[in-house]
């Protein structure tokens, strides 16, 4: 097979040659420094030089390598490289292709000039400090700005080359920064911050060429972006296009290994030797900037790896689909992958790819470890984009972990915590795990209320003493009692076994009077929501005071009257009737209304109420109720005896309805 001749003066160029040896395609690959020959992974397919080459050398390079296709995936300013390059194929009749760099989006803050000359105009005029990160070679003409020693900071190439030229112009160390990129959002607000730069001055380099954090770090740090733009609209193909067109021309099967892989808490020493391996040989890497910051360290002098900062599973897609040229793409996840990461969801929007799982150290596991204790018996919650009835666990569980997502979470916590009787619950907070600044604090909730702790920290809590978890029918006694009716004990044990609530219902009670049946809804439906429409001021008091009573800190009292009060809350999964105040009808068309297929009870009394709830239920799109007519008799002591006094029949309604949504809670 005739070879391929590829110019990778490129991050685009590099993935092509890496492109090539994966695939088992010949190819002479031509940087113009060994600086630029170092950074291109050597392969058994590939032919890696370093020199500058005119037009006539490239055309001998073709014919005496028998050259067939030419892989032009210079800079794109590259102007008079790519000249020749063209020129040469022409000369030799050989097939010319122009590997496009995708250009980046400049705002409407940006300033646009046509060119380096344009650019040191500008500044002339400005008088401002400038970090220019446009490379060595048009350093020069920055020197013709007056007092550019003192208001010029330049950004090149660490090579010994490089840095002695930056010299000779006149640019000491303390305006010279020889680094090797890519550069970070953090790394360049660093860069603008360190040296009072109020302009950074950059071409337009696209993704790949760090476009993006370069603007995005000028914003931050209130600096102008001067942009030069690109010297003419080019045409070619991009990454994707080049790789489709090689794969169909010479028969390729790409096909990505995708790579989910925990890195522990962040810190670099803490990743498996199984995840190192899967980095170091991975094409890419793909992963939130913490984490790809991790990778990096990991990974030393290859630490240049392509990468894209990502997390969200439905992006992550759309690169790898853009992207079929690397073949082992490693996501980067935080602490575990079955530990509350993103892991879930990737495998659902990745599920055509090959996945390869890897598991990491979780948080709950070192912190466990720290504490000399063991977790197969704690209960796991997280805070982090999601809600969770924590107070609940924490009353039912010896050992609750928690990971808290907010700024304030872990102060806030325990404020709760202290608020439904929980101030003596044992709390460990964990902050900055695994590094030098780790540090873990014990106290009790009431004593690290009011602490301040870092907004990504964990919580581990011991209670002593937690509580079985309640059945239906609390005794009348839990609930603090007002002039508000209260229904009773029989009549809630009979309501709730008709309603049906699962853990995560979303549930209404409607007329809760002092929220005895709200409590019992919160209860069974801990890691749901409960909402309890009372319009007496004194029943919303009880319902408060019920709630903290019984550590129901998933229990909303909402004061106003049914049905305007049901508009604004959430689609029920369960709805509780106890009191219509002749608004019944109204309420049940707008439980329905929000979900079809509610699951509703009504207690009645009244035969006015009676007769109104058989009629809704035939009337309204329910299927077929269930109809009880309850009465209990209690026991009274009189004298000596005990006599059975009767309480008021009441009618308990239970019906579904017809629709389509159905009673369970969407995950």
């Amino acid at each position: 097979m005739n070879k391929i001749l590829l110019f990778a003066g490129t991050t685009e160029g590099r993935h092509m040659a890496e492109f090539l040896n994966r695939h088992r395609l010949s190819a002479v690959v031509c940087a113009a420094t060994e600086y630029g020959k170092c950074q291109i992974l050597p392969g058994e397919y590939l032919d890696v030089r370093s020199e500058r080459l005119n037009a006539d050398e490239m055309v001998r390079l073709i014919q005496e390598e028998q050259i067939c296709l030419v892989i032009d995936a210079t800079h794109p300013y590259a102007v008079l490289v790519s000249e020749n390059i063209r020129n040469a194929c022409e000369r030799t009749e050989t097939e010319y292709l122009r590997l496009l760099r995708p250009s980046g989006e400049i705002g409407e803050d940006c300033i646009l000039v046509d060119s380096v000359a344009d650019a040191v105009e500008w500044l002339k005029a400005s008088g401002e400090r400038a970090l220019v990160t446009t490379g060595s070679k048009e350093l020069a003409a920055f020197t013709e700005i007056p007092d550019y020693r003192e208001r010029i900071f330049a950004r090149v190439l660490p090579t010994p080359s490089v840095v002695a030229h930056c010299a000779e112009l006149g640019f000491d160390a303390g305006h010279l920064i020889a680094m090797q990129g890519p550069f970070s959002l953090e790394m360049n607000l660093s860069m603008l911050r360190q040296t009072g730069a109020k302009v950074l001055v950059t071409k337009e380099s696209g993704k790949n060429g760090g476009f993006d954090e370069k603007v995005q770090a000028a914003r931050e740090a209130g600096a102008r972006i001067l942009v030069i733009g690109r010297p003419s609209a080019e045409t070619g193909k991009s990454e994707t296009e080049l790789c489709a067109l090689l794969a169909e021309r010479y028969g390729l099967e790409i096909r990505q290994e995708v790579t989910i892989a925990g890195i522990g808490m962040g810190n670099p020493e803490n990743m498996t030797v199984e995840v190192q391996k899967a980095i170091r040989e991975a094409d890419v890497l793909i992963g939130a900037g913490r984490m790809l910051e991790a990778a990096r360290k990991q990974l030393g002098t290859a630490a240049d790896k392509p990468c894209f900062d990502a997390y969200q599973p439905e992006a992550i897609r759309e690169f790898l689909d853009r992207h079929p040229e690397y073949g082992r793409a490693v996501l980067l996840q935080s602490g575990d992958t079955g530990f509350f990461s993103g892991a879930k969801r990737l495998f659902q929007v990745l599920k055509d790819r090959s996945i390869r799982v890897l598991s990491g150290i979780s948080s709950v596991v070192y912190l466990c470890g720290k504490l000399q204790t063991s977790w197969e018996d704690v209960c796991l919650l997280s805070l982090h984009g999601r809600k969770a009835n924590v107070v609940d666990a924490v009353r039912h569980h010896k050992k609750t972990f928690l990971l808290s997502g907010s700024k304030g979470g872990a102060s806030a916590f325990c404020e709760e915590l202290c608020r439904y009787g929980l101030d003596q619950v044992k709390v460990t907070v964990g902050e900055n795990l695994s590094y030098p600044e780790e540090r873990i604090v014990i106290g009790t909730a009431s004593e690290l209320a009011g602490q301040s702790f870092e907004a990504l920290c964990v919580l581990f809590v011991e209670n002593p003493a937690p509580v079985s978890r309640e059945t239906i029918g609390l005794p009348d006694e839990a609930f603090v009692r007002g002039k508000v009716p209260m229904t009773k004990r029989e009549v809630r044990a009979v309501s709730m076994s008709y309603l049906g609530l699962k853990e995560d219902s979303v549930a209404w009670d409607v007329g809760a009077g002092t929220g005895s049946v709200s409590v019992e809804m919160a209860l069974q439906a801990w890691n749901g929501e409960v909402y309890a429409v009372e319009q007496k001021e004194e029943g919303i008091d009880l319902i408060r005071a019920n709630a903290l009573r019984n550590g129901c800190a998933n229990l909303t009292a909402i004061p106003g009257k049914a049905p305007e009060a049901l508009m604004q809350l959430p689609a029920p999964t369960h709805v509780f009737v106890g009191g219509s105040g002749g608004k019944l009808r109204e309420i049940l068309e707008t439980a329905l209304a929000k979900n079809p297929g509610v699951r509703v009870v009504i207690n009645a009394i009244s035969l006015e109420t009676i007769a109104e709830a058989t009629r809704c239920l035939e009337e309204l799109p329910f299927a077929e109720p269930e109809i009880v007519c309850l009465r209990a008799d209690r026991a009274k002591l009189l004298g000596k005896s005990h006599l059975m006094m009767g309480m008021n029949p009441i009618y308990i309604f239970a019906a579904t309805g017809g629709g389509h949504h159905g009673t369970e809670r969407e995950n």
